[in-house]
């Protein structure tokens, strides 16, 4: 026997009996796993010393998402490197290579995935959106987020139908399904329908804009802030704490009031019915000291008019700027609160009331009533 003959013997595990043989099956594969783990730590360990002293914030956002899909790609090359070496029977080599094959997508998809949201934390962490004007912030964490799930599906269905069309059994079922099931195919297009008109509806919402994250809406009668925008729905956060679902597609095809659409500033307003011998200029000098003491105003804008009137009361308006919604609101209550005590303590006749005349005939009783007192028992 030659020494190649020899070697080739040795390096197919031809010389073990079979538990040795397990015995060193196992002990390559847990080395080539090690070996792997050790490799992905040195590169990381490296890449994280040169990012914490030169790198950026997207140097450091790559190395912290990359980590864990970088690792099982580590683990699945070291172990595609050793089968061979470990001569499997050959109806089971096919099996293992395929399912490897398989796991490197899946891999490769999840590193995808993690190199797009990188970039996700890169974009959104140039923006703050706790500052008071936050609106350039708002609509790019809104586009950024919606894009990143949209793309995110994408990259799941394409890597699902790259590991679908690696197993030919499947494809094989999959071409005969497309090719004779014609009916079955129709009815999971319009199955599919609302999924796909939701993603369209991503699309839409995250290149026009209708609504970003932190707008204040009212959507169904209900006044709320957008929450989270999902793949396939929104939440809004109504003002009593409750959440309203809605699909995409409602903000495409449903007309709702968006009160932050451009802007965060709001002008809110507050009514009230006073008796007609009121003074309206104190009232509106006291709206505007009243103003001046509220940290909600944003300085811009107030107003009093009267706009309306009726047999009984006139109606005033008061109406005040703020700079945003949540400000607007409580703005508009700590305004009603200070000007009903202003007017109870200054003009306590100019509140509503119901007036009546009352003539001397009025005042007479009738004589039915008269009869019956003079007469109890009547």
């Amino acid at each position: 026997m030659s020494a190649l003959d020899r070697w080739e013997e040795l390096s197919t595990l031809a010389w073990f009996s079979n538990g040795e043989r397990e015995l060193i099956v196992a002990a390559i594969v847990v080395a080539a796993v090690v070996l792997a783990f050790l490799a992905h730590w040195v590169v990381f360990a490296v890449l994280g010393r040169l990012v914490r002293h030169t790198g950026g914030v997207v140097e450091q956002s790559l190395v912290r998402r990359l980590r864990r899909p970088a690792w099982l790609i580590f683990t699945l090359i070291a172990l595609a490197q050793v089968v061979p070496a470990l001569d499997p029977p050959e109806a089971i080599l096919p099996v293992i290579q395929r399912g490897l094959s398989l796991l490197l997508a899946v891999s490769f998809g999840w590193l995808a995935i993690s190199l797009m949201r990188a970039m996700t934390d890169v974009v959104i962490a140039k923006y703050d959106r706790t500052a008071a004007d936050n609106l350039k912030a708002r609509e790019i964490y809104t586009r950024v987020r919606v894009l990143q799930r949209v793309l995110t599906v994408i990259i799941v269905v394409i890597t699902v139908s790259l590991m679908l069309m690696a197993l030919p059994s499947v494809r094989h079922i999959g071409v005969t399904l497309f090719a004779s099931a014609g009916v079955a195919g129709i009815v999971a297009g319009i199955a599919a329908r609302p999924v796909l008109s939701n993603l369209l509806a991503g699309l839409q919402l995250a290149l026009t804009q209708p609504i970003r994250i932190d707008d204040v809406v009212i959507v169904e009668g209900e006044w709320g802030w957008i929450e989270e925008i999902e793949t396939t729905f929104v939440v809004v956060r109504i003002w009593d704490l409750r959440r309203l679902v809605v699909p995409l597609t409602y903000f495409i095809e449903t007309p709702f009031q968006n009160w932050t659409r451009k802007n965060a500033d709001l002008l809110g307003t507050a009514f009230f019915y006073v008796d007609y011998t009121v003074s309206v200029p104190r009232v509106r000098e006291e709206l505007q000291r009243i103003l001046q003491d509220a940290p909600q105003w944003d300085g811009k804008v107030w107003g009093l008019q009267v706009t309306n009137t009726s047999e009984r009361t006139i109606e005033l308006r008061a109406l005040m700027g703020a700079r945003n919604s949540g400000d607007a609101f409580a703005l508009r209550c700590y305004v009603r609160e200070k000007l009903i005590d202003f007017l109870q303590r200054e003009y306590p006749d100019a509140l509503p009331r119901l007036r009546a005349d009352v003539t001397g005939s009025d005042l007479q009783p009738s004589p039915e009533a008269v009869t019956s007192e003079e007469t109890p028992g009547a």
